[in-house]
């Protein structure tokens, strides 16, 4: 892994964290295009970059992350789940993360949701994160669990399960963005301690480790504040459908990709 390496993969996950398209299953075909989806590094860089991309969360909600105890409740409630499968599970999703062809129809199956989930849930009645109950938020927090099959997409699974629920787009889409901060930490800081229990690392290479994850964090936060913003405007006047076409048109591309040459089967 090169420094090139490190800015290709950090501007997909800010790009693509916070969008349904699934930023895990960008990074596992990116990193198999570029021939370093075997490293393990890379798969700790993977989530740790993620950590960055959600941190501009809480820069752009800070005012929200201090306006009640109770908010603190719900993401505790909403975590729980994938916190739960994720011990369970852990061995079988680390092998879903070394396949594209399972990125590619996920990709696929969730394209195809999106193209009918504005027309399924048009009658919300929650317009605010205060609104949601605590068990709203447990019920959201099992849809986040679908997002640990690579391709799923993390957001679009916590937002569809939102709508749902009753929740306006953009209240889905908000209290997905605030479910992912101690999802993805409390997933960051385990990775880390794996990785480093695991691997026996020089001065030199730990030193260029922790430069690798500080310049894509950065990366993936500063374009992940733009994201977000962007994501929000468009997701009230347009909703999904553009999204769905782009997964379906993805998904076929990399099982073309996958079955007619060699690009995708280095992982």
């Amino acid at each position: 892994m090169n420094i090139l390496h490190v800015l290709i993969l950090a501007l997909i996950e800010g790009l693509t964290e916070f969008l349904p398209v699934s930023s895990t299953g960008h990074l596992v075909v990116a990193s198999a295009i570029m021939g370093i989806g075997k490293d393990e590094f890379v798969k700790l860089f993977e989530i740790v970059i993620q950590l960055g991309a959600i941190l501009a969360v809480v820069v752009l909600y800070f005012k929200r992350f201090f306006r009640s105890f109770d908010f603190y409740v719900k993401l505790v409630i909403g975590v729980i789940p994938a916190v739960i499968f994720g011990v369970l599970l852990k061995k079988k999703i680390d092998i879903l993360l070394e396949s594209p062809l399972v990125v590619a129809f996920a990709f696929v199956i969730g394209g195809v949701i999106l193209l009918f989930v504005d027309k399924w849930f048009n009658k919300p009645t929650i317009n605010e994160e205060k609104q949601i109950s605590h068990m709203t938020a447990l019920k959201i927090g099992l849809f986040q669990c679908l997002a640990m099959v690579p391709g799923v997409s993390r957001s679009g699974a916590t937002i569809v399960g939102g709508m749902a629920q009753k929740l306006s787009r953009k209240a889905a889409a908000e209290f997905s963005f605030f479910l992912a901060v101690p999802t993805m930490f409390g997933a960051t800081l385990k990775d880390l301690y794996d990785f480093h229990k695991h691997n026996q690392l020089s001065a030199d290479v730990l030193h260029q480790d922790i430069k690798f994850l500080v310049i894509g964090s950065l990366v993936a936060f500063i374009v992940a504040l733009a994201a977000i913003k962007s994501f929000i405007t468009y997701l009230e006047q347009k909703g999904f459908k553009l999204f769905g076409i782009y997964r379906i048109l993805a998904g076929i591309v990399i099982i073309v990709l996958y079955y007619s040459s060699n690009v995708l089967h280095t992982v």
